[in-house]
């Protein structure tokens, strides 16, 4: 009995000097439960007078993050790609905020880009990196992937409608777990918020073999002509984009249609943050010490409270 006891240990041994790899392996299926997402700052809306600096954040994408279980840092724009390629390496997800920019000539369309690329060479090498579009983030990866514009005006600036899910949204990553009560609302119900004038229509998914072999189209909606993409997952990467504000149900409160604040629209909100931050949680980047992440942290700043009647009621603002 003794001597299989000193072969096992013996072999334990063995393994703990010998196979350094298997170990590393086993620790990356594990969670990381401390994940920490940037968050990518844009330039100023126009004629925002409460502006202080150059670019903003609005606090509702911070808040959805955090009310999932994430820690926001923001990303400011002007930076090199090597201050870029640090954060990067630092971070555990990219949340791609909607706004009002140039999707292909802003600075915020400069750093996108840069992420992008680093998160595709990344996943590509096996490091998991998911990236979250939002409405112009939305628009954004579509630009990035497909490498041109292929938005159409659509008049869907202030309105909330239901989301025609496709076959494949079911089975898709993203809304495989949610309560099916959760998906029939989505459904069925006015609750996903829009306030966009540029949509990504089928026709133009359809027409383009880059997107169609990037993107799996989750959910789809019309505004009466144009029917358009609303939520969409990348086949191969832990890429993920809706066209409707999920952060908006249950932080922002500018009285206009569209805004819905029923329990299944602020459930739905929570779903999406809950799905990205667990996706996050499968990346292990890292600052370099402790002090350069408590640094870097949104804790850092604090929002300027622009009024319930304003579009975003608070914003970071960043030189």
């Amino acid at each position: 009995m003794c001597r299989p006891a000193a072969e096992v240990f013996a072999a334990l041994i063995a393994c703990l000097w010998c196979a350094p790899c298997l170990c590393a392996a086993g620790r990356s299926q594990q969670l990381n439960y401390r994940p920490i997402i940037g968050v990518l700052a844009q330039e100023n809306l126009p004629g925002d007078q409460l502006a202080r600096g150059s670019s903003y954040i609005a606090a509702s994408y911070v808040k959805y993050l955090e009310s999932a279980g994430s820690r926001v840092i923001p990303i400011r724009i002007n930076r090199t790609e090597e201050e870029y390629a640090k954060i990067f390496s630092s971070i555990n997800g990219l949340l791609l905020p909607g706004g009002d920019v140039d999707i292909q000539t802003s600075e915020f369309t400069r750093a996108a880009k840069i992420f992008y690329n680093l998160a595709l060479k990344a996943n590509d090498a096996g490091d998991y990196f998911p990236i979250w579009g939002t409405c112009q983030g939305f628009q954004q990866l579509s630009v990035l992937t497909a490498n041109k514009n292929l938005l159409t005006l659509t008049d869907t600036k202030a309105v909330a409608l239901p989301l025609k899910l496709t076959p494949a949204a079911q089975s898709s990553r993203l809304f495989r777990s949610f309560p099916k009560d959760l998906l029939q609302s989505l459904a069925e119900e006015n609750i996903t918020s829009n306030f966009h004038s540029w949509s990504l229509s089928t026709q133009n998914y359809t027409r383009n073999a880059k997107l169609k072999r990037f993107y799996k189209v989750l959910s789809t909606n019309s505004d009466g002509k144009i029917e358009f993409i609303s939520t969409m997952e990348a086949y191969r990467y832990p890429f993920y984009a809706v066209q409707w504000h999920p952060e908006k149900s249950p932080f922002e409160w500018i009285d206009k249609p569209g805004m819905i604040h029923s329990t299944d629209a602020v459930r739905a909100s929570f779903y999406t943050a809950r799905f990205f931050v667990s996706e996050a949680m499968k990346n292990h980047h890292h600052f370099s010490s402790a002090i350069d992440e408590e640094r870097a942290l949104i804790y850092n700043f604090s929002p300027v409270y622009a009024g319930i009647h304003a579009v975003f009621v608070q914003n970071y603002y960043f030189n």
